[in-house]
């Protein structure tokens, strides 16, 4: 009941502005991070933030820049192959397989040296700008089963549901007329999957209320109404885009005991996902829920570090990573389609209205990172890097920045995550002055908690986009090479193996009972994927 109270609360702040708002999975999605940068980085797991000297500190710890004594030019390429498996923990029987293959380019970066010539104190500056691709969201799958619920059923439920104790939407209020558009009124801002569902035949069919509703898919006995079960349920997706930082860093040497360093970076977001969820229940009914979903805008943040010698074989470091505050917009569009071959219009379709979007703002958890690295000699190094970050602090805002409207949103957040480590390790032995080979591993565990991940509380989604992924782990295993081909040129090859653990819900669980008209809680049944992507990084570099 505390979940449809939240949600109901946000809708009647919604009814005085916006038509629809985010929630908490679409924080969550601008929120993450990839292990990438340089292939140097990439192969020893990212694990530089006491080590330094490398481009990709920018967007950790800038005091790495500090390390440099020459100014240096470098660019970094990836090939990406992901391959995506859905399997069943449930008796829907889910099963499905997926790969998609791209070539990225995911680093172009610039640091100069400027020493001052002393011997103490501040021996030296140095500048950085970068581009560098954090995330990429680029791949495609899809699932097939025989669930037990289908989607009329879940959302007809929350049509029923829509107001809680002051019960669902009434009919009325859901028939499109050439005078009345149930998209334009704001008390039903929420509620566009069931606007959308009623106007494609998903549900309608009523008891005694006007306000209860069941699927239209199935029969009745008397007064009681036994939903069907789909005979097979199809969902498509594909996703692409990603998330980009540009970063200008400054960073001091003092005293070759101490070095400190700051970013500012600029992030833009560019993400779009379409998907297809059919059901088909024998012979000719069927139903048919088709999205697509745009998101684009830019955040801004700082990175501030410092990085101490106590001994010439040990570095520590510790950095910390402003939130990303981000100015975003949402471009929605949405279709639905079934066929009921005894109804008297059998095929019914509905759409949501053109140019559909929302504008809103974001804040995205910030970062503390703490590091320690071995020098040993000038053949080897060990790096191991510990990182706190705070998702239970992701939060959503209208465009100006007031979270008021959000409040009830943010509240779940705060409810489904929590603080999550994740922890990198790496190492480097030098073959011989020119040749390195390269280890990593990042262990990054659910950032989620335990009643999120097992949907034991209802997600309440945003726009008509039903479906969503929830994370369960994930591990990288790296490795890679260098070679310096003269004292200034130099080349080095990474590749990462990621394996995460997910579950995918075609909807969300819900919970909502009401026995005297044979309602009870309808559950997703959800697909368990494998998400295994290789990664081959080429990065080539210039010192001079």
């Amino acid at each position: 009941m505390k979940r449809i109270s939240l949600f109901i609360s946000t809708l009647l702040l919604l009814s005085n502005g916006m038509l629809f708002a985010q929630g908490e999975m679409d924080a969550y999605r601008y929120s993450q991070s990839d292990l990438s940068g340089t292939a140097r980085s990439v192969s020893m797991g990212g694990a530089f933030g006491a080590l330094g000297g490398d481009m990709s500190v920018m967007s950790t710890n800038p005091a790495g820049l500090a390390i440099y004594r020459s100014s240096e030019l470098q660019t970094t390429m990836s090939v990406n192959s992901t391959g995506t498996e859905a399997t069943s923990g449930s008796t829907a029987g889910w099963a499905g397989n997926s790969s998609k293959t791209r070539f990225g380019f995911d680093n172009l970066s610039y640091t100069g040296y400027f020493p001052t010539g002393q011997e103490y104190g501040i021996k030296g500056w140095n500048f950085g700008i970068s581009y560098h691709k954090i995330k990429d969201f680029n791949r495609s799958y899809a699932v097939a089963g025989s669930p037990k619920y289908s989607m009329a059923d879940y959302v007809a439920s929350r049509a029923s549901n829509a107001f809680g104790e002051n019960g669902g939407i009434v009919e009325n209020d859901l028939i499109l007329t050439d005078s009345y558009d149930p998209y334009n009124n704001r008390n039903l801002g929420g509620q566009w999957l069931s606007i959308l569902g009623y106007e494609s035949g998903f549900f309608g069919a009523k008891y005694e209320f006007s306000d209860v509703y069941h699927s239209a898919f199935g029969q009745r006995t008397g007064n009681t109404w036994s939903p069907y079960s789909p005979d097979r349920t199809t969902l498509r997706i594909g996703e692409s885009g990603s998330i980009s930082e540009y970063n200008f860093s400054i960073a001091t040497n003092i005293s070759d005991f101490m070095f400190i360093g700051a970013t500012l970076g600029v992030t833009t977001i560019d993400y779009n996902m379409s998907s297809t969820h059919e059901e088909s229940f024998g012979s000719t009914d069927y139903l048919k829920l088709g999205n697509s979903l745009e998101t684009t805008g830019t955040g801004y943040s700082v990175n501030i570090g410092a990085i101490v010698r106590p001994i010439d074989m040990l570095r520590l470091g510790v950095a910390y990573n402003s939130p990303k505050f981000f100015r975003l917009t949402d471009y929605f569009d949405a279709y639905g389609e079934s066929n009921i071959a005894n109804e008297t219009d059998p095929l019914m379709t509905g759409y949501i209205p053109e140019y559909s979007y929302a504008e809103y703002s974001m804040q995205t958890p910030g970062r503390w990172i703490f590091s320690a690295a071995g020098i040993i000699g000038t053949t080897a190094l060990v790096s191991l890097d510990y990182e706190l970050t705070g998702y239970n602090y992701m939060s959503l805002a209208d465009r100006d920045g007031n979270r008021d409207m959000y409040q009830n949103d943010n509240d779940i957040i705060k409810d489904d995550f929590k603080f999550a480590s994740t922890v990198k390790a790496g190492v480097e032995l030098k073959v011989t002055p020119r040749f390195a080979i390269r280890a990593g591993y990042v262990w990054q565990p659910s950032p989620m908690k335990d009643q999120l991940i097992n949907g034991d509380a209802e997600v309440f989604t945003a726009g008509t986009v039903p479906h969503y992924t929830v994370t369960k782990s994930t591990n990288y295993i790296s490795a890679g090479l260098g070679y310096r081909f003269t004292p200034n040129f130099y080349m080095d090859i990474a590749g990462v193996y990621r394996v995460q653990k997910e579950k995918l819900y075609p909807f969300s669980n819900s919970y909502w009972t009401y026995p005297e008209y044979n309602i009870e809680p309808v559950y997703a049944d959800p697909a368990d994927l494998s998400v295994n992507t290789f990664r081959a990084v080429l990065s080539l570099g210039y010192k001079f």
